[in-house]
Order: C-alpha cells, then structure tokens, then sequence
C-alpha cells in the first residue's frame, strides 16, 4: 500500500505539477519577467540581456503586450521567449472557470504569433481547475524555484546576495520588467531591479549559460511540484494599479459560468 501511495503522488505531481526549475547537470539558469511590457524599462532591460549574451523569457500581460506591440516583437526577435501571463492580472482561483479561460485566451491573441505555450498563473495564485484549464487549452505551467522580490523594498545588493546563494543548475528566476500591482508606489522604480540583474549577470556570465524556458527544458528533465496557492480577498484589496498613464482598454469580459 505505501508503495501504490508513492507511485499515485508521483503520478498527480507528474501529471498536474507545475514546472519549478529543470533537473539538468548543465550549468543552465532562466531568467523570467513578468507583468510586462513595459515601454520605459524594458527596453533598457533588452540592452542588458544583450550585453551579456543571455536570452530570457517574458511572461507577459495581455492588456500590456495590446498596448506595445512593436516592442514585443522586438523581445522576439532579439531571441527571447515570451509566455503568458493572463490578460489582466487577476488571482485566477477567484475567478469562475470562463473567465479564467478568457484570461489566457485573450492573452494569447495579444501575444500572437511570437507567444509560446506557456504560462505562468498571476501572483503565482493556482489552484486545481486553473491548472486542469491551462492544460486543456494546451499550455503548461511554469513557475520558478528562486525569486528576487524585486516588488518590494529590497535593494540591489540585497537581491544579488539571495539569488546568488540559491541559483543552482536548471534554475528558473523569477524577476518582473514591471509591476502590474503595487502596495506602494515606491515600488514602481524598476531600476533596482535593472541593477541587479545586470550585476548577477556580470557575476554568472562566466559560470553559467542564460537561456529561455522553452531551451532550457529541452536540457534535462522538468521538477514539478503542486503548488496550489490562493490569497485572500483582503490581500489583494490592498492592491493598486501604479501606472496612470496607461488608461484601461475598452475590453469587457462576460461570466456567463453558473
């Protein structure tokens, strides 16, 4: 019995597990942005990556990617890989099914054709029927196994040190090109974040090759872990959109679950 116990866990964690990082004994790492783009930092962002030869993976906001669509093809063709991130940002396990859908579906089509079938769920919020929809629309989930906190107010230095102790082989890191929500507005400022991805690259660059998601899971087998999360409603109450400049799209969505 705890043989057929063993076998069933591995089994769901195989089958409905989301990707944490790549099980590779090459000196690979994946660097990921979220909540982008973003038309003042991700430019400078692409200069970067460039200088140090690494390629990333963009996983980005639908409503965003609508509003630049110049610069995410230029992500493409500087040979980065971009996924989806939703189409507005919301905790998917507070959302009815058909608008979960609606959320990647649309994204999709903002991202079309340079998007890839990945995703990686807002906030990190997943539970079961978000990953069994992901999944029936044929993407895969992908999460990270070490993350910068680049939200909040971390410095640079602070941030690198962190990274630097968890980084391993495979590894998937989380960053963010921009910050769809904030607590504060303090947090917006994307340039610690710039500065400390250009440090860890000048670090790395010699030990390690930067590749994106979709590379580096062709170079070893993928961990996948399940991790279902859900934040409380207070939580996200506390949340704000930072960027006044971007005025809403018109783009409504219609619950028309039961």
């Amino acid at each position: 019995m705890r043989n057929i116990a063993k076998y069933w866990r591995a089994l769901k964690q195989h089958m409905l597990g989301s990707i944490v990082r790549v099980n590779t004994n090459q000196a690979l790492i994946s660097l990921t942005f979220d909540d982008g783009p973003d038309p003042d930092v991700t430019p400078i962002l692409l200069s970067i990556l460039k200088k140090y030869r690494a390629k990333a993976t963009f996983f980005m906001v639908g409503k965003e990617a609508r509003r630049f669509p110049a610069l995410v093809a230029r992500v493409h063709a500087e040979g980065h890989a971009i996924g989806n991130h939703s189409w507005d940002h919301p905790s998917f396990p507070l959302i009815t099914s058909n608008l979960r859908r609606r959320q990647i579906l649309d994204c999709k089509t903002a991202l079309t054709p340079f998007g890839t079938k990945i995703f990686r769920p807002p906030f990190g919020h997943l539970n079961l029927s978000a990953r069994l929809e992901a999944m029936w629309l044929g993407y895969d989930i992908v999460l990270f196994d070490v993350v910068a906190e680049d939200w909040s107010a971390h410095d640079a230095e602070w941030m690198v040190a962190k990274l630097m102790r968890e980084i391993r082989p495979g590894s998937i890191v989380l960053f963010h090109d921009a910050l769809y929500y904030v607590f504060d507005d303090d947090y917006v400022d994307r340039h610690t974040m710039l500065t400390a991805v250009e440090e860890l690259l000048v670090r790395l660059s010699g030990q390690y090759q930067f590749v994106t998601v979709p590379q580096l899971l062709k170079c070893g087998k993928p961990v996948r872990k399940l991790l279902y999360r859900k934040e409380n409603q207070q939580w996200l109450n506390g949340l704000k959109r930072p960027y006044p400049k971007n005025q809403p799209l018109d783009h409504q969505f219609t619950d028309t679950d039961g």
